[in-house]
């Protein structure tokens, strides 16, 4: 009997839980990127609001994900943190961060893993090498941020001031990355403006900048041309930052790339292959150009 390619392609099957996720662009650039390794690739989106499900209903939706035979799923807000009580092991970066946005299923075993911080970490080693990296001002001890600083002190940023609208916050981030990097490498602000006089780039990690949260996150003065500029905002792809910083003169880095250096290390843990991560940042450009 004859078999054809296509019924001998290997199963994937991997999914997003989250709230409020059907604009994800992760089941096309998963999807695409799948096909073209000659898989047969599936990426469901498991969405908290789309189900009307409140966030407890997470340890249902892993059960159901693991019946199903999924190989794992990325997960999202609201469920980043709480999802770790019910894995059975962690990654040692998901286990610093405090947090999660991959989960490996693995013959009974759930083993949780943080793709973000590289995200963030190959997004500005590709695309700002050779940049100045005594002093950065990071915006955001969020999630995002919490990610970020951790790729920050891993670039090799030697003073990363922090600064988030809860002082508390970002005060406890930066007691933690000193405690994890053992050195006194952050620190929490309140003054932004006078941090950038002295910092040789700027790491935006705020919802400012998307299309629903329009507008700068700082201050036009306070940005010079030979400062370097990174954001993690990727709708759109330009944001008003980037375009301030791109006519000061600015280095800067998009954070589409982010985006896609994520996706790419969850699509190696999912299925054990090496993706196209250029292939995928193409195809990651012509999603947010159609939508």
């Amino acid at each position: 009997m004859t078999v054809s390619n296509e019924t001998m392609k290997r199963a994937v099957l991997v999914g997003l839980i989250g709230a409020d996720i059907q604009m994800s662009k992760s089941p096309a650039l998963h999807e695409c990127e799948g096909t073209l390794q000659g898989l047969d690739y599936r990426y469901e989106l498991l969405d908290l609001a789309e189900r009307g499900l409140p966030a407890t209903a997470l340890p249902a939706l892993l059960a159901e994900m693991e019946a199903r035979g999924f190989a794992g799923s990325n997960i999202t807000h609201p469920c980043k943190q709480t999802v770790i009580e019910y894995l059975t092991d962690l990654s040692d970066d998901a286990r610093m961060l405090g947090a999660v946005n991959t989960v490996v299923f693995d013959n009974g075993k759930r083993i949780g893993h943080n793709t973000d911080w590289y995200g963030f970490y190959e997004n500005f080693r590709r695309g700002l090498p050779n940049v100045l990296r005594h002093r950065a001002v990071l915006l955001g001890a969020g999630g995002a941020g919490v990610a970020v600083a951790h790729a920050a002190m891993k670039l090799g940023i030697e003073h990363l001031a922090i600064f988030d609208q809860d002082i508390a916050r970002s005060t406890k981030l930066a007691e933690d990355l000193n405690r994890r990097f053992s050195a006194e490498r952050a620190f929490a602000i309140t003054d932004v403006g006078k941090a950038m006089r002295t910092a040789d780039g700027l790491i935006h990690a705020t919802p400012t900048g998307m299309k629903n949260h329009p507008g700068l996150p700082i201050e036009e003065s306070w940005l010079e041309s030979h400062h370097w500029v990174a954001d993690i905002v990727y709708m759109p792809l330009v944001t008003e930052l980037l375009a301030l910083a791109t006519r000061i003169g600015c280095r800067t880095l998009p954070g589409g790339g982010m985006t896609v250096f994520q996706a790419a290390a969850a699509f190696k843990l999912f299925c054990g292959i090496e993706p196209d991560a250029e292939r995928m940042s193409s195809h990651f450009t012509e999603l947010c150009r159609a939508s």
